[in-house]
């Protein structure tokens, strides 16, 4: 698969999307939007936050990840794959390390917060009719009776034909679509992309996470793999290093633990 570049970016890319939800009154509107209610306030967790359960664990990184004035935790995702059996995988595990890491021992379930992982999508989903499909846990034999779990899965598609919903929710669609800007927060997002792309920092941050830079890692670890030399995997470990990446992001791509990377960047004196 090709990488684009920095240049070639949009909104629909989690990079983007992910820095522009970061200006607090856009992130606070589109989550309105997106579940036509009001909030009051919203607190950001952390973006791009990885969530680590345990060392045994997959770990799971949110785009935006925010906690509304009610204590709602909301995950959204801007999406383009369209591997829907594994996008819906994937909502399953999200629930499942949001609520293991919110609660802590010794609490009781009552104090899970309640939750939203909604994923963004540019291309048809399920029947391909719909721009909003909603998900709770209802019982298969009287619908009316709801489980009332806190837990909510949200997708929405760019690409629904159905007037299934709100005016301002059908205009964001259309615009992460590709269509122009129509209304004053549109406009604002479409401000925010721009600033996004003229900022030289979040050029260099994109050049280290793109994938040709991957490639690049992984070549120089198989070649000392290759020559049964384990300097020329550690080489590539400080390289990473010295381009800030975080231990997590090294960890998962040499293959070394945490605790090896965390060695390695004090015996050469980079942390």
């Amino acid at each position: 698969m090709r990488i684009k570049s920095f240049d070639e970016l949009t909104i629909q890319d989690n990079f983007i999307f992910q820095k522009v939800m970061l200006k607090k009154p856009i992130c606070k509107a589109v989550l309105e939007r997106l579940l036509d209610i009001s909030i009051k306030d919203i607190v950001y967790i952390q973006e791009e936050k990885t969530l680590d359960v345990s060392l045994e664990t997959k770990s799971i990184r949110l785009d935006v990840y925010v906690n509304d004035d009610k204590g709602t935790v909301l995950n959204i995702e801007m999406q383009t794959s369209k591997d829907m059996e594994e996008l819906v995988k994937r909502t399953r595990f999200y629930q499942s390390i949001l609520d293991m890491y919110h609660l802590q021992k010794g609490q009781k379930y009552m104090s899970l917060n309640d939750s939203y992982i909604i994923f963004i999508c540019t291309f048809p989903v399920f029947s391909g009719n719909r721009h909003k499909y909603t998900f709770k846990n209802i019982c298969m034999e009287d619908h009316d009776i709801l489980l009332n779990d806190g837990a909510t899965k949200l997708f929405l598609s760019t690409k629904g034909t159905k007037d299934d919903i709100s005016k301002p929710l059908q205009r964001f669609l259309d615009y992460v679509d590709g269509q122009t800007a129509s209304d004053e927060l549109l406009r604002d997002i479409e401000s925010a992309v721009d600033e996004a792309k003229h900022c030289e920092a979040w050029r260099e941050e994109y050049s280290m996470l793109s994938m040709d830079h991957y490639a690049y890692w992984k070549e120089g670890i198989a070649e000392g793999r290759a020559e049964g030399v384990v300097e020329g995997k550690t080489e590539v470990v400080i390289q990473m290093l010295r381009k800030q990446l975080s231990l997590e992001m090294i960890a998962e791509v040499t293959n070394f633990t945490t605790e090896e990377v965390t060695a390695i960047a004090k015996e050469h004196g980079l942390m």
